[in-house]
This record gives C-alpha cells, structure tokens and sequence, in this order.
C-alpha cells in the first residue's frame, strides 16, 4: 500500500522538509525576523564599526510551543468534544485574551508574563544574512592597486615537528597501514608521527581606505545621527566583504572639519554652521598624505541633514568633484527622518549637478530606516555599473 502526502502551493517553503528540519528552519526564521526587528538596537554601540572580529551581540527571540491536546472545561459545550472540521492549519480558533489594565507593576507580579530566549550571536553572521537577501554584486577594485601580503600555508607532513601541529588523523592512519603488514605490531610508533608543515608564501591582496563624513552642526538631529550611523555600518560592512584590508577615518564638519576616533565620531556636536567644503578638503589633505591611489581603493561616504552655506557653494562644488575624479566611488545621505521635502537641498543640488557629469557619486534620501537598505542597493548597483565601463 503506498502512502501519498499532497502539499498545496500556499503551504509554507520549510513543510517540504521533515518535522526536525521545519522546526530548524522556522527557528532560524524567527531569528532573521528578530534581527531584522531589533537590527538599529544591536548596531547602536559607538565603537562596533572598529572593534574586533568575533564581536557578538545578544538578541532576544520569543520561544516557539507546538500544539498539544488539552483537557476540555466539562462546563462548556462547545468545548466537550472533538470533531473533523472544516479548519485549516492558520485558522485562529480562539481569540488571545488582551492584556489586562493597570499598574506595570502589578502586572509583572501576577501575571504570566512573556517567556523569550536570548541568544549570543556573531554580528558578522547577522550581516552574512542580511547580506544573501539584498543579492548584491561584488564591487570591482581599480586594477593595479594590490599588494603582497605574507601568510603561512599548511603544505604537507613530516614525521619531525611541533607538537601543537600534530595530525592526528593522519598519524592514525600510518599507524594502521603499517599493523597490517606486521607480525605482532605495536599500537604507536614515533614512525607512525606526522605532523602538518607550515610555508611561508607572498600572495596578492586588495586594500580599501573608507573615509566617514559627518556634518554635526546645531542643525543635526539625534535621530538623523542613528540614520547616518546605521547607513555607515553597512555600507562599510559591503567593502568588508571584498577587500582583504579595510582601513576606516572618521571626519566630523562645521564650518571646519576634525578627524575622531569613532566613539567620538557619533558623539561630538558642534554649534556652528555648515560648511561642506571644509570636510572634502580635509579628505583630499588627508588622501595626499597617507594614501597612495595607486596602492589603494578609496571610498567616501557623506551624511548630512542638506543644509549648506550659500556661499560655500562653489568651494564645495569644487572639492566634492576633485574626489569624485579621484575615488573609487563617493557617497551621499540626505537624513532627513520622518519628513518628505519637496524642493532639493543645497548639498542634494550640489550632488545631482557632480552626479550629472558622470563621475561615480551616488545620493539617496533617507527617511527611516527601510531606505538604508535602498540606499545600500542603490550604491552597490550603480557602483557595478559604472565599473563595467571603465
């Protein structure tokens, strides 16, 4: 007798897969969907764009229950027996029971509460998911801008060694080999030994500098500094991903421009005006005295609220398109949460008019924090392009 299972095509992706493997899919479902929740939460710290690999964030995940048979109140009759209805897996056959009013208090004391697990993940994992989702292309380094960077290779077996470089696989299956062709043999030998080599070989890598501006006149808002940063994290988490070396400056503007550390970057305020030109200057100077373009990929991204002295007009005009003909790609961000605006900014016509003469400068408008993921598209996207055809 053979058993037919049917699966509809509004069935769910993972109900292909058996009960262990739906249930890990979904739990790991649940998780892309916490992260995806919490996400401006867990890249809130100000040093997480610096600090080391193997950086961990904690994210809280509600505990998932499987439905399970439950002894029916004899006092109700609808509830007294059980039936083949008409139900459907989704279906909503009892409503929740909303929350009690009162005192916050008094409802951690007696109610039930809510159970949620807390799990310790990498943040590098955290990106990598993020990252399959958008299905962005590999950005393209300019040619003639890689160095040699020295490693050490695993490379064979010797029978003489370091102790911390035994193989023990290996040494296991030479002590097999040689039992089978010996009368009374004994379990081990030194002859049996091998251990992994190590050489040393130069191999090419690709190197990037990722320059940050930030304005942080009276204008700029907290909530337009959290767009800006998250902006920062991932567009720096793409370059990550294709460079070998990655090397990240901080630049913070009024109407004159200072380098921080990056606790400092997303922390200092200023009360002066805008200048924009004083950055870009700062970056061409800064460019011209560590950097070799021959030897290095350069990105710039800029985050501002799109207000800029008049007069600075020309001066930033003039700048922004010497590092647009200089660098692999500048970047722009307009933060500007919650609000539309009708007519163009200073800083977004100054960028529209570099962007027009085909130069690779991109800008975007930010005004949540769904337009990142625009933003980061758009950047990846047009960068592709545009190396294409050089």
């Amino acid at each position: 007798m053979s058993i037919h299972s049917t699966i509809s095509t509004g069935s769910p992706w993972y109900a292909l897969f058996s009960r262990g493997a739906r249930d890990w899919l979904r739990h790991n479902e649940k998780i892309r969907q916490s992260v995806r929740k919490h996400l401006p939460d867990l890249i809130a710290k100000s040093d997480l764009m610096t600090a080391p690999d193997d950086r961990t964030v904690h994210l809280p995940v509600q505990i998932l229950e499987h439905a399970r048979f439950r002894l029916a109140d004899s006092t109700n009759d609808i509830l007294r027996h059980a039936g083949q209805g008409h139900a459907r897996p989704g279906d909503i056959l009892r409503p929740a029971q909303g929350k009690p009013s009162g005192n916050d208090e008094t409802e951690g004391a007696n109610s039930e509460g809510e159970v949620r697990l807390v799990l310790e993940l990498k943040v590098d994992d955290i990106v990598d998911w993020l990252w399959e989702e958008l299905n962005l292309p590999d950005l393209q380094p300019k040619q003639k801008t890689s160095i040699h960077d020295d490693a050490w290779l695993q490379e064979g077996w010797d029978r003489h060694g370091a102790r911390a470089r035994l193989d023990r696989r290996r040494t296991v299956k030479e002590a097999v080999k040689r039992r089978a062709i010996q009368h009374n043999p004994v379990p081990f030998s030194n002859e049996d030994l091998r251990f992994r080599q190590l050489i040393h070989r130069r191999r090419p890598a690709t190197q990037a500098v990722v320059l940050f501006a930030l304005d942080v006149s009276a204008s700029m808002t907290d909530a337009e500094r959290k767009l800006a940063k998250n902006f920062f994290f991932f567009a720096l988490q793409g370059i990550r991903r294709r460079y070998g070396r990655v090397e990240t400056r901080f630049i913070a503007h009024t109407t004159q421009a200072w380098e921080f550390s990056e606790m400092d970057f997303f922390q200092v305020t200023g009360t002066g005006g805008t200048g924009a030109s004083s950055a870009f200057n700062f970056a061409l100077h800064m460019i011209d005295e560590d950097y070799d373009l021959s030897q290095y990929n350069v990105y710039l991204f800029y985050a501002s609220d799109g207000e800029n002295f008049t007069e600075d007009r020309a001066a930033a005009t003039e700048s922004l398109s010497k590092l647009s003909s200089l660098l692999n790609y500048v970047g722009y961000v307009e933060t500007v949460p919650g609000t539309v605006r009708i007519n163009e900014t200073e800083m977004k016509m100054i960028c529209n008019q570099i962007e027009m003469s085909g130069v690779p400068l991109g800008s975007c408008v930010l005004n949540n924090p769904d337009d990142i993921w625009k933003a980061i598209r758009q950047f990846f996207m047009q960068d592709a392009r545009q190396s294409e055809h050089i």
